[in-house]
């Protein structure tokens, strides 16, 4: 099926294995490149060009370089963010290409997928987001020597790496308005970038969702969508979808809302779920010759501008 892509992926780190794996269970073939210098040599760029296909899945510090040199020449998945530099987002802005993709993943996840459904629940107008997501990878022994730690090749730290794709979800769906100052803090002291991060979105329609990510905490997964008349949550066991918001007991009182769905998710697995849908999709426009939704890329360049902002 895929015979007729010659695919390169660029970078060998952690989301690069996990994306082999992925393209082996699919049969696609595919050659790594892990340059040792910072610039390309002409040797370097004359094995990119021979790939039709490129996996950008260095550092984030790293994404423009290539971004910019093999765009016209290829269908490009690029991990997100796209540039983590404000120059470098000016310059994209202007790379006037519908065959790239930028992977914020969390679009299909099963939580995605819920929300993609959230009028056939009737449940109305949005009121509030909460989500709250943390585990202790800054106090492992080898956290100081990731380059997620440095600010050097990962300036904002926690908030490029996972805030970034919970604002781009929402602003996916709900549409962001305004983003407040974010709360950034490096606790662990491991490395110099962010290991905690805060911040508050204003969305479209008024409502407000509060978003909180952390290197340090122990192991919580909590995100809230509360609707006027019903409610999202997930946890790191269970999905589940409850409403209508007037539900009595025998005595007329307000009690929970029914459940309407619940299921069991699992974190990790739900990652690696919603990477896999975003190959395929990835995967499917490139089969079809096709290009990707200009929506879909500017509301990947806004994301990234919540980034750079400050």
């Amino acid at each position: 099926m895929y015979k007729r892509l010659n695919i390169c992926l660029i970078g060998n780190g952690v989301q690069s294995k996990r994306i082999q794996s992925i393209l082996k269970k699919k049969k696609v073939k595919f050659s790594i490149f892990c340059p040792l210098k910072k610039k390309l040599s002409e040797k370097n760029k004359k094995f990119l060009k021979s790939f039709n296909v490129h996996f950008i899945l260095s550092p984030n510090n790293t994404h423009f370089k290539y971004l910019e040199f093999l765009y016209k020449n290829s269908y490009i998945f690029c991990e997100k963010p796209p540039v983590n530099k404000i120059v470098e987002l000016e310059k994209l802005k202007k790379i006037k290409s519908k065959k790239i993709f930028y992977n914020f993943n969390f679009r299909f996840s099963k939580l995605a997928e819920i929300l993609k459904k959230r009028d056939r629940f009737n449940f109305g107008r949005l009121n509030y987001i909460n989500i709250i997501s943390g585990h202790a990878l800054a106090l492992k022994k080898d956290y100081k020597l990731n380059w997620r730690s440095q600010k050097k090749h990962c300036s904002k730290g926690i908030f490029e790496m996972v805030t970034i794709h919970w604002i781009d979800l929402i602003n996916y769906f709900f549409q962001i308005k305004k983003s407040y100052k974010p709360n950034f803090l490096n606790l662990s002291k491991n490395g110099t970038s962010y290991d905690n991060c805060s911040i508050r979105i204003k969305l479209k329609n008024n409502s407000y969702a509060d978003i909180f990510n952390s290197y340090t905490t122990p192991l919580i997964k909590k995100k809230l969508f509360v609707f006027q008349n019903g409610i999202i949550e997930q946890d790191n066991k269970f999905l589940r979808v409850s409403g209508p918001a007037l539900n009595l007991n025998k005595n007329n009182y307000v009690k929970e809302p029914k459940n309407i769905l619940k299921f069991k998710v699992d974190e990790k697995k739900d990652k690696l779920y919603s990477l896999r849908k975003s190959i395929d999709y990835f995967f499917s426009i490139i089969m079809k010759n096709s290009k990707f939704p200009q929506r879909e890329t500017n509301i990947s360049t806004k994301t990234t501008e919540y980034l750079l902002d400050y």
